[in-house]
């Protein structure tokens, strides 16, 4: 269990960081675009975005 929990952190900041090297510039247009969001807009963003990972998790437990 431990092992996977380290896995998947793992891939998280080998794509994070693959971002960064590949289009530092877009990142700093989103954080921008973002800044320019109301609060709420920001806080279902996030909401949306942790269902869909936990729901793309559910759905690999599953297939697995």
């Amino acid at each position: 269990m431990i092992e996977a929990l380290f896995w998947g952190i793992g891939l998280v900041m080998i794509i994070e960081g693959l971002v960064y090297v590949l289009a530092p510039s877009a990142v700093e247009d989103l954080l921008e675009r973002l800044k320019q969001l109301p609060l709420e807009n920001r806080r279902m963003f996030g909401a949306l975005c942790m269902a869909l990972g936990a729901l793309i998790l559910y759905a690999i437990v599953r297939v697995i």
